[in-house]
């Protein structure tokens, strides 16, 4: 029997089902499906959200402040030794002797006491300033969580760059290790022919040994960039991530004039200080208010039971008791305490003015040296590009005259070297000429 025909239909069948499972585990992005990952997945920003859910959770406690507090209490105590206590003994005996006691237990073996107690606030200056300064504490972390979200959007968009770049340096170098490699093919039959040197081919073989370590640098630089990108992105260490975009779709952002003229959006660190400067205003006005006096309503109702023993403390009657009252707090002197509290405030609400002033220098400063950053890496880009250019023809054209026999072998190999060079600080330039744009639309707030 022919086992052949079985054998090679079960391998076909195994490598369609590894390629598809393989397949399977591989997520294609672009840059927007990147960043929309990234913003849900990625630590940093799960953690913001978290935080968001935090704050509301303290509205919903400063609010539950204001609202009737209820608390029950049920007590069951044993006298292990029932206290004595003196008794004049003239009221059991007229005869006794003044001024003689005897004793007598008054308190029951067992007691039972159940308690409820209903207090309502009625005014507390204090309530309703922290009920809006938890309001705003929570617009605070939201413009936390946004300052996060940006971060993580700058953070995505260089590595997605950094993995595009890095994969075209390393096809370019694959390309030029196959005309080395058809290069060293021609010298070795050009050898054997008696037509070239044996210095020549080992020219060529040593740099030809060179572009391989750069192309194997080049894959490792891919491959960490790769990494990089996936935690970025809060994705699972142990899949495969594939990019759907190449250089060739961000043409546009080499167009930066519209950019360049583009003045820019306030910044989220300033709405940040704006908002901590609102909860210091806040949180001066509750330290002032706490001169003024507080009441309270409240409410007790309690039963009480007695017994000889545990059953019959149960069983037997209960007596009834209520309270109802106001609690006035009057704050006379706390030794200064709330008017060194005060003056901290005015001291902090003063810092805040002073790192907001600087923060929008800064701003400003940022955004000037972001946009001579962009038309630097522009330029540098350009001038990169066109020596690259140029070292290509220069390397076809020695190569065009060794193989015509007008040229040296040494001519090829070092207009091969001079190539790989220019290779290397174009794709460097591209990179920088990127993440110069994407640091400018962070300084004008609108990399968003």
């Amino acid at each position: 029997m022919n086992f052949k025909p079985i054998i090679f239909t079960v391998a076909i069948w195994v490598f369609g089902h590894w390629f598809t499972d393989a397949q399977a585990q591989q997520v294609t992005f672009t840059l927007e499906e990147s960043v929309n990952f990234a913003l849900e997945n990625n630590a940093e920003a799960r953690v913001a959200s978290l935080e968001i859910q935090a704050a509301k959770g303290l509205i919903g406690e400063r609010t539950a402040e204001g609202l009737p507090q209820i608390t029950t209490r049920v007590n069951a105590t044993k006298n292990l030794e029932v206290p004595i206590s003196p008794f004049p003994a003239q009221f059991l005996d007229p005869e006794a002797p003044v001024g003689t006691f005897v004793g007598i237990q008054f308190s029951p073996i067992y007691s039972a006491n159940l308690t409820a107690t209903v207090s309502q606030m009625i005014f507390n200056g204090s309530y309703f300033i922290g009920l809006k300064a938890a309001k705003t504490y929570k617009q605070l972390v939201e413009f936390d969580k946004a300052f996060t979200e940006l971060q993580v959007i700058e953070n995505v968009k260089k590595a997605y760059f950094s993995v595009l770049v890095s994969r075209e340096r390393e096809t370019l170098i694959q390309a030029n290790l196959n005309r080395l490699d058809n290069l060293l093919k021609e010298t070795e039959v050009l050898y054997e022919e008696g037509f070239a040197e044996k210095i020549d081919v080992t020219r060529i073989k040593v740099q030809n040994n060179n572009i391989r370590t750069e192309l194997n640098k080049a894959k490792t630089s891919t491959s960490v960039s790769k990494a990089l990108l996936k935690l970025q992105m809060g994705f699972p260490e142990e899949k495969e991530i594939a990019l759907a975009n190449d250089l060739g779709d961000f043409n546009q952002y080499l167009d930066t004039q519209s950019l360049l003229n583009e003045e820019g959006q306030q910044r989220i660190e300033v709405d940040q200080i704006n908002t901590n400067y609102d909860l210091a205003v806040l949180d001066l006005k509750n330290n002032q208010i706490q001169y003024m006096p507080r009441l309270d309503a409240n409410y007790t109702f309690q039963r009480n039971a007695f017994g000889g023993n545990f059953s019959k403390l149960w069983s037997g009657d209960w007596f009834t008791g209520s309270i109802l009252g106001v609690t006035l707090e009057i704050p006379i002197f706390d030794g200064f305490t709330k008017r060194y509290k005060i003056q901290q405030n005015r001291v902090q609400m003063r810092q805040l003015e002073v790192q907001k002033e600087f923060t929008i220098q800064n701003i400003q400063l940022e955004k000037f040296q972001a946009k001579q950053n962009l038309i630097n890496s522009l330029e540098e880009l350009e001038v990169q590009r066109e020596n690259r250019d140029l070292a290509l023809e220069v390397f076809d054209m020695a190569k065009i005259k060794y193989q015509e026999g007008v040229g040296s072998n040494l001519e090829v190999v070092e207009a091969d070297a001079t190539l790989k060079e220019s290779e290397t600080n174009y794709f460097s330039a591209l990179y920088d000429t990127f993440i110069a744009r994407v640091d400018l639309e962070k300084a004008l707030g609108i990399l968003k």
